[in-house]
C-alpha cells in the first residue's frame, strides 16, 4: 500500500539531512583550503606562528638543570608544555580574533542567508585552526629534537599517546574558542580580553615549570581548565615515566586526561554553533555600517 503525503515526507527527511549535512561538510572543506592557501602566502601571518616556536626554543635553551626528583631535563619538560599552549593558543585566542574581525567585515551577515552557511563556516576555520596548530606542534618538536636534543615519544604507544591528546585538546579548545569569537566585542577590545586569562593559566598550568612548585588552591584552580591536562597529556608521551614525580598526582592520569577534554570538548560544541547562529541573527547592514563609522572616528579604519 502506497504511504500516504505525510508519511512519504517524514521517510524523506533523513535523506534530505544527511545530503545537507554532506554539503555543509564539503563547502567547509572547500572554503577552508581555500583559507589555509592564504595564510601560507600571507608572510605577516606565518612569522607570527614561526615567532611562537622561535621564543619557546629560546626559552628552552635558556633553562638549565633537571626536573626536580625526576632526573628528566628542564628544558624537556618546558618543550612539552610549550606545545600544549600553542595548541591552546592557536585555538582559545586566534581562532576568536579571526571570527570577531571577520564579523566586523560583515562575514556573518553574508552567512546569515547563505543555506548551511554557518556550519560549513565552522568547519572551514576548524579545518584551518586544526592544520596550523598541528603544523606548529610538529615544528616546534622537530626544531628542538635536532637542535636541543628536545623529546619525542618513545615508541608506539608515545606517539598514539600524542596523537590522542592533541586531537582531544584541540576538540576541546577550537569549538569553545569559536564561541568565545561569537560573544566578545571588536577586535581592539577582544585580544585584551583574552590574553590576560590565557597568559595567567600558561603561568598556572604546569606549562613552563613543574605544577607541584605552584601552591594547592593555584593547581585546583587550574585543573578545571583544559590547558592544564593537555600539557600533562603531553608530557606523558614526551617524556619517559620517571617525570611522573613531578605531577601533582605523581602520575599522568591519562584517563582523567581524557575525560576532561571530553567534557569540555562536548560543552564547546553545545556553545559554538548557537552562538554563532545568535551573532549572525543579530547582524545587519545597519549594524555594520555603525561599527565601520565608530572604527572610522576612532582612526582604527580608514574611510
Amino acid at each position: 500500500m502506497r504511504g500516504t503525503p505525510m508519511t512519504n515526507e517524514v521517510s524523506h527527511r533523513p535523506a534530505r539531512s544527511a545530503r545537507s549535512a554532506r554539503r555543509h561538510w564539503r563547502a567547509g572543506f572547500l572554503r577552508g583550503g581555500i583559507e589555509l592557501r592564504h595564510l601560507l602566502r600571507n608572510p605577516k601571518e606565518m612569522s607570527g606562528h614561526l615567532s611562537n616556536v622561535v621564543v619557546a626554543m629560546l626559552v628552552a635553551a635558556y633553562v638549565g638543570d633537571d626536573v626536580p626528583g625526576t632526573g628528566v631535563p628542564m628544558a624537556h619538560l618546558v618543550i612539552a608544555g610549550f606545545a600544549a599552549y600553542l595548541l591552546f593558543q592557536i585555538g582559545l585566542v586566534n581562532l576568536p580574533q579571526m571570527l570577531v574581525t571577520e564579523r566586523e567585515e560583515g562575514v556573518l551577515l553574508r552567512l546569515r542567508v547563505t543555506p548551511g552557511g554557518i556550519p560549513a563556516y565552522l568547519v572551514a576555520k576548524c579545518l584551518l585552526v586544526v592544520v596550523v596548530a598541528v603544523g606548529t606542534v610538529v615544528l616546534l618538536l622537530g626544531a628542538t629534537a635536532l637542535l636541543l636534543d628536545g623529546p619525542l615519544p618513545d615508541g608506539p604507544g608515545g606517539w598514539l599517546t600524542l596523537l590522542w591528546v592533541t586531537t582531544l585538546g584541540l576538540l576541546a579548545v577550537v569549538p569553545l574558542g569559536a564561541a568565545l569569537g561569537a560573544v566578545l566585542p571588536n577586535p581592539r577590545e577582544a585580544l585584551a580580553l583574552i590574553m590576560l586569562p590565557v597568559m595567567g593559566l600558561l603561568v598556572t598550568s604546569g606549562t613552563v615549570f613543574p605544577i607541584t612548585s605552584l601552591p594547592v588552591p593555584v593547581q585546583q584552580v587550574a585543573s578545571v581548565f583544559p590547558l592544564k591536562w593537555m600539557a600533562q597529556g603531553l608530557r606523558a608521551a614526551l617524556l619517559p615515566d620517571a617525570a611522573q614525580a613531578a605531577e601533582a598526582a605523581g602520575a599522568w592520569e591519562l584517563p582523567l586526561v581524557a575525560l576532561v577534554l571530553t567534557v569540555w570538548a562536548v560543552l564547546g560544541f553545545l556553545l559554538a554553533i548557537p552562538l554563532l547562529r545568535r551573532a549572525a541573527r543579530r547582524e545587519s547592514g545597519s549594524r555594520l555600517t555603525a561599527r565601520h563609522r565608530a572604527a572610522v572616528r576612532s582612526g582604527a579604519a580608514s574611510t
